[in-house]
């Protein structure tokens, strides 16, 4: 087994600073005699196969260096290789990116110094991570993950990225303006509900991309999803309730409901206008999903 670290670092991510960023975090992880190993990612989803040749290497603890993307892509590739067991497998975060909004529930610090020094604590709990199933591909995600609304909003920021951080408040807008809801069948245990529908979200952790609370958030260690269906909700309705999306007030609206679950099946009525799924900022696919949960799957570093 090799107890060395193995960073897998993007360097898109630190609009712009990247360098300055790397610099420091290489002379924090010397400071700190951290040995490690690492490899910058090159395209889209090369985290995936970075991991996998790792973990094939014997490395057990891994650093995303980068944001909720990397993270993201990170995680998948942790979960589809069949070398050890996820739960031997400890990730520490030293986020870098434009969304850095996993962190938020842990309270993991966006400083490098700080975030390098949990790393040499190393104090670490389990949490869950969640699997989707559509009909032409499969993915898992560790934040939160969703069909509809959300979904269109993180399919327009791909094309508006590169206006850094107001990105996320353009696309929102342009959903608000643009999003046509459609009726999903949303299956939940031994209940079923049909409604014309906004969004349906199923979360882990406690913050979706933005910085929005769109789910009751409860803990992400209990084998359970926090699950919101906001229905019929209008263009005015999330309008005068923009502050209750990042409060989490929005929740109390007479128009959501919320649940928790280890699984659910959602099913768009309309097959004219498939809505977008995402997980974790990431366009997944469109259309049908079923979504299941994988308890204490993955040890992450934490304050």
């Amino acid at each position: 087994m090799n107890n060395s670290w193995f960073g897998i670092v993007n360097p898109v991510a630190g609009n712009g600073n990247f360098n300055k960023y790397w610099s420091e975090i290489q002379q924090g992880l010397k400071a700190n005699d951290i040995t490690y190993e690492y490899v910058k990612t090159e395209y889209s989803n090369h985290e995936k196969i970075i991991v996998q040749q790792a973990i094939n290497k014997g490395y057990k603890k891994i650093i995303s260096v980068g944001g909720d993307g990397t993270l993201h892509h990170i995680i998948n590739g942790i979960m589809t290789q069949n070398t050890i067991n996820s739960k031997e497998i400890t990730v520490a975060v030293i986020p870098l990116g434009t969304g850095n909004y996993w962190i938020k529930t842990y309270t993991i610090p966006k400083n490098v110094k700080a975030a390098i020094n949990l790393i040499k604590q190393e104090r670490t709990i389990f949490q869950d991570i969640g699997y989707l199933e559509l009909s032409d591909i499969t993915s898992y995600f560790n934040n939160v993950a969703g069909i509809g609304y959300d979904g269109y909003v993180v399919n327009k920021l791909n094309k508006l990225k590169r206006f850094g951080p107001i990105a996320y408040l353009l696309s929102g807008i342009a959903g608000l303006l643009f999003y046509k809801k459609t009726t999903f069948k949303v299956d939940i245990d031994n209940k079923s509900i049909e409604t014309e529908c906004l969004m349906t979200l199923f979360g882990i952790c406690k913050y979706a991309a933005g910085g929005m609370q769109l789910t009751d958030y409860k803990d992400s260690n209990n084998g359970l999803f926090d699950i919101t269906i906001a229905k019929n909700l209008s263009f005015w309705d999330l309008l005068f309730s923009i502050k209750k999306l990042y409060n989490g007030k929005i929740l109390q609206h007479k128009k959501v409901e919320t649940y928790t679950s280890k699984s659910l099946l959602i099913t768009p009525k309309n097959r004219n206008n498939l809505p977008y799924i995402q997980a974790d900022g990431e366009l997944i696919g469109k259309g049908k999903v079923r979504v299941s949960i994988i308890k204490s799957a993955i040890r992450i570093v934490v304050p």
